[in-house]
């Protein structure tokens, strides 16, 4: 396997980017659009490349904080109760990813008003967070159910009514320059708008090598980890029980690398899924466990749309097949399922069997043994994995939970922190 893996930056983003708005016809491309306009406007202006690429990555991502469709959903039709919520998640998360931690701001004040701020337009936060609101105002002013063409004067009038007090003049004279271009308003509303990006970005020539892949995984992680409390620490523990098995079987450096890779980004699928149905107490009706089974449908494609990432995307998205062909989606038979995949499946049962969920309590070492080795009985999990647990099981189990410890401690005591300050209950 190559030890110098690198993916290009711009697929990389506008894939996960994707991700978070695949769920709902009404939220489609919103992140996309968005930094499209974004990208518009301030190449428009001149801005330097650095402050460009800035409000590109900001602009793909400034939704993060929004995480839960439901959540999404509301803010795309202007019903959201609080419109800084999201925000300041979006910053926490930020500021976790070394990568993107100076954009931080940027993703925190997207929604701030032109009239809120003390500074001049040409300062770099400023400018950015205000041309990320402009673009979002925009992509949220279009009708999906209607020709581009034949709303763009609405639109327009919309945007001059935001002029000096949600939006600086300047800006506004730049977007109104801009949409006398019926290009501009086609390729914005193009079902090809991410191949635009990808090919007339700040990043088409830029690559990214496994550390930084591994980077912005994580902030993945996080997002996917956090749509609930009863999985905010899910990922992390499948992450670091694979990556432990795979150290353990005698992988390479770079695979174990990979395989935490790819357990960061198992589930990135689940952003696909409504909270509703995640958190149900109660078991769930063939029509709702008909939906859970599409996230790894959604992880693959995600993934595998990102070149370089093939590897990754079968690790990450086979963790439901199984070896007897009876899994899903892909019904996938042994010989189609290799030592990456084989081990993340372990590893995704081992770590949720062994957590609390709303319709039961977490197993202990007896019972998830009992799982597993049926699971290996029945053919459909391989056996040397399950033993490799077992045999190793003090040192996987005391991995897996240091490593949840630190996730459950982030979302403890920042994450919900955020939702009790807002709600008035905490401080």
């Amino acid at each position: 396997m190559k030890r110098d893996l690198s993916v290009n930056l711009g697929n990389l983003l506008l894939s996960l980017s994707e991700v978070t708005d695949i769920a709902n016809p009404s939220i489609t491309q919103h992140q996309h659009r968005t930094a499209f306009i974004a990208l518009q406007i301030a190449d428009h202006i001149k801005i330097s490349n650095q402050l460009l690429e800035n409000i590109f990555t900001a602009a793909l991502l400034h939704d993060i904080g929004a995480i839960s469709i439901e959540e999404k959903t509301e803010l795309q039709n202007y019903l959201a109760p609080d419109y800084d919520l999201h925000c300041i998640r979006g910053e926490l998360l930020f500021e976790q990813t070394p990568w993107l931690k100076s954009l931080s701001k940027i993703v925190r004040n997207h929604h701030k008003n032109w009239s809120e701020w003390n500074t001049p337009i040409n300062d770099p936060e400023t400018l950015a967070s205000q041309v990320i609101l402009l673009a979002d105002f925009i992509e949220r002013s279009i009708d999906k159910q209607q020709y581009i063409l034949f709303q763009t004067d609405d639109i327009i009038a919309k945007i001059n009514g935001l002029k000096d007090h949600t939006v600086n003049s300047e800006l506004i004279s730049a977007f109104l320059d801009l949409s006398r271009k019926e290009e501009f308003w086609l390729d914005l509303s193009s079902p090809r708008i991410y191949s635009i990006l990808l090919n007339q970005g700040p990043f088409r020539n830029n690559e990214i090598d496994l550390n930084g892949i591994a980077n912005i995984a994580e902030l993945f992680c996080n997002i996917i980890d956090f749509k609930s409390r009863f999985t905010s620490t899910h990922t992390s523990g499948v992450a670091a029980c694979a990556e432990k098995m795979a150290e353990l079987f005698g992988l390479t450096d770079i695979e174990i690398l990979l395989m935490r890779i790819a357990g960061y980004l198992h589930d990135i699928g689940k952003l696909v899924i409504p909270n509703s149905i995640l958190e149900k107490p109660d078991k769930l009706t063939p029509a709702e466990f008909a939906i859970i089974k599409c996230h790894t449908y959604y992880t693959y494609y995600v993934l595998n749309s990102i070149g370089g990432l093939q590897t990754i995307a079968k690790w990450a998205a086979y963790h439901h097949e199984k070896l007897n062909g009876s899994g899903y989606p892909f019904h996938c038979k042994s010989n189609e399922i290799d030592t990456g995949a084989r081990i993340m499946a372990v590893a995704d049962i081992f770590t949720a069997v062994a957590e609390d969920r709303p319709y039961r309590a977490g197993m202990g070492k007896d019972d998830i043994y009992r799982v597993l080795t049926r699971q290996a009985d029945d053919g459909c999990v391989d056996p040397r994995f399950v033993n490799l647990l077992f045999d190793n099981y003090d040192t996987i189990y005391n991995y897996v939970r240091e490593k949840q410890k630190a996730a459950h401690r982030f979302y403890e005591e920042q994450f919900t922190r955020i939702q009790g300050s807002k709600n008035g209950d905490g401080s």
